[in-house]
């Protein structure tokens, strides 16, 4: 490898950040779409959206109540929150502008741009109306993604940008899968009904993913719906594509081969992917689709945490904020779980 460590870490986390934001609005748009069809039951499942990220209990100590104004609020716009769309896109603009000759012109523009429609935004209106707002987040990630691929070269700079985008992408959509079976459906009474296929829909359309489904399966079923979103190895958002794309990219730089034990990086991530490839949807269920993504996360941060030890020794500025911690049965974060931690220094100045 011959990029220097600092470029290769800020590379790296600027794609994490740019997808954790467009993530953390599939979060809130999950929810958003629940609503059309939950109505007021629904105020109870946005306190659980904080859970997802680890975050609950600063939640707490600034917000009274988890209403639907204050979890959109705290997890897009709080500048205290470093987990919320505003400061994962500052952050994320922060290491681009340190690597500028590293990365394309359109490429610096495209992430001014989507840092400047958060910043900009005017807070009162996305919480009267928020579902235009969110379209556009997504959209301006999808803008930014094809910049990249268009415009960079596929060089070590694009590989440590899309392992850190997949990497993150991975975690992700286990966690909008793990809310919708962990958090949003408490009644058993629910399953099978028109508001359980409403929410699996609902789930699907915010991971962009109700269309291929339906061309794949058709008929909407939990097992099929998790084994499309964790198991399918075409659809881009599903983990076991995410997981085997990284590692492709994490081979590239190093310039390895599967079962290089000499890198821990390698050894770590290839052993994922193959506990991927070698399992199916049948056995999850008997585990427990829950505890199945519970293991998967903390294996996912054990990933993040060797590809840190292997090729960064300097900090990007925003130091990584901690990597989300899996849910546990009791809805609370797990404190000693999760992999490793690393706090985030004060976000840049503007």
């Amino acid at each position: 490898m011959n990029m220097l460590s600092r470029v290769a870490d800020s590379i790296y986390w600027m794609s994490r950040y740019v997808e954790r934001a467009e993530n953390v609005a599939r979060f809130i748009d999950v929810n958003l779409n629940l609503a059309l069809d939950v109505g007021p039951e629904m105020e109870r499942h946005w306190d659980p959206l904080i859970y997802t990220t680890g975050d609950h209990a600063e939640f707490q100590t600034r917000y009274p109540e988890g209403s639907q104004q204050n979890v959109i609020q705290f997890l897009t716009f709080d500048a205290q929150n470093p987990n919320s769309i505003f400061c994962c896109l500052r952050t994320a603009r922060e290491n681009a502008r340190t690597v500028r000759d590293m990365i394309s012109s359109p490429m610096w523009e495209e992430l001014n741009k989507f840092y400047l429609l958060v910043k900009t935004a005017s807070q009162t209106q996305v919480l009267a109306s928020p579902f235009d707002f969110f379209a556009q987040i997504k959209l301006s990630a999808y803008t930014l993604g094809g910049v990249v691929q268009s415009t960079l070269s596929r060089n070590e700079a694009w590989h440590f940008h899309r392992m850190g985008q997949l990497i993150e992408r991975a975690d992700k959509t286990s966690r909008i899968l793990d809310v919708k079976y962990f958090l949003l459906l408490p009644q058993v009474s629910d399953v099978g009904t028109q508001l359980d296929t409403n929410q699996w829909s609902a789930l699907l359309k915010s991971a962009s993913a109700l269309e291929m489904y339906r061309k794949t399966h058709g008929r909407m079923t939990p097992q099929q719906v998790a084994q499309f979103l964790l198991l399918d190895r075409e659809f881009p958002r599903a983990v076991r594509f995410c997981v085997g794309r990284a590692e492709e990219s994490l081979l590239t730089i190093t310039g390895g081969t599967s079962g290089n034990f000499d890198n821990r990086a390698e050894q770590f991530l290839g052993r994922l992917r193959a506990e991927l490839d070698y399992t199916n949807i049948d056995e999850i269920f008997e585990t427990g689709l829950h505890e199945f993504i519970d293991q998967f996360q903390e294996k996912l941060n054990g990933v993040g945490q060797t590809i840190s030890d292997t090729f960064f020794s300097v900090e990007p500025i925003g130091k990584p904020q901690k990597t989300f911690k899996p849910l546990t049965r009791n809805h609370q974060p797990a404190l000693s779980r999760g992999g490793q931690q690393q706090e985030s220094q004060p976000p840049a100045a503007e």
